[in-house]
């Protein structure tokens, strides 16, 4: 399994969309960390967008989960950004094995 970082950069004008459909994203985010999918995540400060580490098999598969993102149906999204990431210190570090 591969550790992802993944950046969500939000629409300026989807706060209604995103506060429609929070409950919903945080019913599916507590899902993918009861699964092992997702090591961890939330917004940003300045609520321009979130960070989310997951784990999955390769990029397509990630690609294939964040479809489901109820943020996402909801056009919340402008933008996103995907690395392969390795975590060598921290919590995060055994998920890199």
């Amino acid at each position: 399994m591969t550790v992802f970082a993944v950046e969500y950069v939000y629409d300026a004008e989807s706060s209604d969309a995103r506060d429609a459909s929070r409950p919903a994203h945080r019913e599916w985010t507590a899902g993918l960390v009861s699964e092992g999918a997702l090591l961890a995540s939330g917004p940003y400060g300045d609520g321009a967008g979130a960070l989310l580490i997951f784990k999955a098999a390769d990029e397509k598969a990630l690609n294939e989960l964040l479809k489901q993102d109820p943020f996402a149906a909801a056009g919340a999204i402008s933008g996103t950004r995907t690395s392969v990431w390795a975590p060598l210190t921290g919590l995060l570090a055994d998920h890199a094995a």
